[in-house]
């Protein structure tokens, strides 16, 4: 039987959501001689080769190479991606037993196009189990969509003929720290004249709850993306899909000068989301300044 499918999963010592990640994609309603996951490991010190070889499965491999982040881990998947169609997702991310099937049957019906499924956010073991019973419930996306844009291709949940992702360069390793580098590639996979389908039966839950310290400095780092994406291309529209423009950079000068507003939306932030994410794009804007020289 051949390989109808690669799973790419990069990382970097995760074995601690690994040794529940791992049993999802190894259960799935497909044959399992019929996929693989390509786990691709850069350089992991926790066990990570050790839980592996303890599951014992035959269709699980263990990719090790040197630490070149997400887009060099993927693409030491899709290197050795022996599948038609390679699957992107993460070490924190579990997945429905039919996410494999059903990533398989959009690129039967639609050859030669890009996948991206539903990627459901839980805090906790305990609330993916909840949530997996109705995950429609609990979907943030409106499943009537059948085409996304680039600014959609997250690779959390998203699939593509390898052929394909070989032909347009797979991923830009220039892309390091946190951001952008799977938004970068579904923009060229767009302008090579790919489509991206909306598969929302296709569902994953990603289990990674971020503390609101951690999410600043991740903000701050996709703002230093924000910026090599755009000098990339220098197209506009990247910049005013991404936030960076006048009104953005006003805001955040008015903040910068204005510290004790700043101040005390950082304090209301726990309990109210505007202030949150008035606060969060303060950090990303922080970031896209810092790399213009700002």
């Amino acid at each position: 039987m051949s390989i109808k499918i690669s799973v790419v999963v990069p990382t970097f010592n995760r074995a601690d959501k690994l040794k529940e990640v791992l049993p999802t994609l190894l259960n799935q309603t497909m044959p399992s001689d019929e996929y693989e996951i390509l786990l691709c490991d850069s350089g992991s010190t926790d066990g990570t080769a050790e839980l592996v070889d303890g599951l014992g499965a035959p269709n699980l491999h263990l990719l090790t190479g040197p630490n070149q982040g997400r887009s060099g881990a993927r693409n030491r998947g899709i290197d050795q991606a022996q599948g038609e169609i390679v699957l992107f997702t993460d070490a924190d991310i579990l997945a429905d037993p039919n996410l494999l099937a059903l990533h398989l049957r959009y690129h039967e019906a639609h050859p030669g196009n890009a996948v991206v499924g539903n990627e459901i956010q839980v805090k906790s073991l305990e609330e993916y189990q909840l949530f997996s019973q109705d995950p429609a419930a609990h979907s943030r996306h409106k499943s009537t969509r059948r085409f996304l844009p680039w600014h959609y291709f997250l690779t959390g949940n998203a699939s593509v003929p390898r052929d394909l992702l070989i032909k347009v360069g797979k991923f830009d390793i220039s892309f390091q720290g946190y951001g952008h580098e799977d938004l970068e590639l579904g923009y060229r996979l767009i302008k090579a004249g790919l489509k991206i389908y909306y598969a929302p039966n296709a569902i994953n839950y990603h289990w990674h709850p971020v503390t609101f310290e951690e999410q600043k400095k991740r903000m701050h780092m996709a703002g230093h993306s924000t910026v090599r994406f755009y000098r990339k291309y220098r197209d506009l529209r990247i910049a005013l899909q991404m936030g960076l423009n006048p009104i953005s950079l006003w805001v955040h000068s008015f903040l910068k000068s204005h510290y004790f507003i700043l101040d005390w939306l950082d304090a209301l932030a726990e309990h109210f989301k505007l202030a949150r994410e008035i606060v969060y794009q303060y950090h990303y804007v922080s970031g896209m300044k810092e790399s213009m020289g700002d």
